[in-house]
């Protein structure tokens, strides 16, 4: 299966951001404000977080706004051991590899035709990517990644002066890694599988504006279904073999709610909750096309449990325009991870979050206008008890996050 190599090298690290393997911040704004940006939009990203907000767009202007988003993933340090059935113990202490990496996003609102309006957005939605090369951790992933393009078409009504709704398509494609090798029982025990999909689903919105400086936003996008597929080279020993697979991901459904306020027509403050709904994340089940070897079948074919709980995120976003040309803005979000203690593994060692965000925006003229964001994810140290996690992990992981810079524009015509 041919891979364009390039595009995945800027687009699969982008990546943890938030619990589990979703990617809220999707613009600019979105990332100088910590994605606290569902009910107060202002310009093309409304595509993204609100499409019922286009429709509270100037009518006859066009909106394009687009950003580069670089991404530095430190390393995770896991200080514990590791146990093998039945019950061998190996020290496991060691980091994962730490990435660079970038990605762009771009959205477009066109101009009202009475009640309506369009738009559209390019995101990276869902994704992450995790290497170890440490010998314990490589034999479960030496590699993991996922990644998702997804363009978003969504039309807006206005119903009055001050509510308006939207919907439209999530239309994803999906590349996904899976590598790993290591010994078993003194065997030699190693995978190398890659895959593809197309998928879609729906995302639906609101926007009221009842006065006063209130504005009130709710967002919900469905669940899709990443249905990877593609080719498995296992080993086993010294002998390997090519075979079809197959692997279902979802990327959850997610609700948001977000109440803005603006004090004097300079300083607005948004509240955000969103309600992942991670739940969907019940296996990882690999199926092949004929059947594997029997002394792999506990490793490479046998469902994998990850029993993910559905997750809450609450921000906080601040906007305060400093004069005409200048914008600043700041956010903070406290982020659940997903992940279940049992169910943890080095592929994706997810811990609570700490977000934290900054930047600016600048009109250079009543056409143009760009800025510069910057976001840090502050993973808490999680710790695993003995007889507390069913992959045979004991000990803590330790830092990784992320921290991001965005570039960004926004034009209007």
């Amino acid at each position: 299966m041919q891979k364009n190599w390039i595009i995945g090298t800027v687009l699969l690290a982008a990546t943890l951001e938030a619990g589990g393997y979703k990617i809220p911040e999707q613009s600019l704004d979105g990332m100088a404000l910590g994605a606290a940006h569902i009910a107060h939009t202002t310009g093309a990203d409304s595509a993204y977080y609100n499409p019922a907000n286009m429709a509270f767009l100037d009518p006859k202007t066009r909106y394009l706004e687009g950003a580069l988003n670089v991404v530095h993933l430190p390393s995770n340090d896991f200080d514990g051991v590791q146990i093998f059935p039945p019950s061998t113990v190996v020290p496991a202490s060691a980091s994962s590899e730490r990435e660079w990496a970038a990605f762009p996003t771009m959205q477009y609102v066109h101009s009202a035709q009475g009640r309506w309006r369009w738009g559209v957005s390019l995101a990276a939605p869902a994704g992450m990517t995790k290497r170890w090369n440490s010998s314990v951790q490589k034999t479960f992933a030496e590699k993991f990644y996922l990644l998702t393009a997804e363009l978003n078409p969504s039309l807006a009504y206005r119903v009055s002066d001050t509510f308006a709704v939207a919907a439209g398509l999530r239309l994803l494609y999906s590349e996904g890694e899976v590598d790993s090798d290591g010994i078993v029982n003194g065997i030699r025990i190693a995978r190398q599988m890659k895959g593809d999909t197309v998928a879609a689903g729906y995302n639906l919105a609101l926007a009221w504006h009842p006065g006063s400086g209130v504005e009130v936003g709710v967002t919900y996008r469905s669940k899709v279904k990443l249905n990877e597929e593609g080719e498995a080279n296992l080993y086993l020993g010294g002998v390997g073999r090519q075979y079809h697979a197959k692997v279902s991901v979802p990327v959850p459904a997610a609700l948001n709610v977000g109440i803005a306020k603006t004090f004097d027509d300079r300083l607005t403050v948004e509240l955000v909750w969103e309600r992942t709904f991670w739940s969907a994340y019940k296996t990882l089940d690999f199926r092949y096309d004929t059947p594997i070897p029997p002394a792999l079948v506990p490793i490479f074919d046998d469902p994998k449990l990850k029993d993910w709980q559905d997750s809450d995120t609450f921000r906080l976003g601040l906007t305060y325009r400093w004069d005409e040309r200048l914008t600043l803005m700041a956010g903070y979000a406290y982020d659940e991870t997903p992940i279940p203690a049992r169910t943890l593994s080095y592929e994706l060692p997810d811990s609570d979050g700490h977000i934290f965000s900054a930047g600016f925006r600048y009109r250079q003229n009543e056409h143009l206008e760009w800025g510069l964001a910057v976001l840090y994810d502050h993973k808490t140290k999680r710790t695993i008890a003995p007889g507390e996690n069913i992959n045979g992990i004991v000990g803590s992981f330790d830092k990784g996050g992320a921290f991001l810079t965005t570039v960004g524009f926004a034009y209007r015509f």
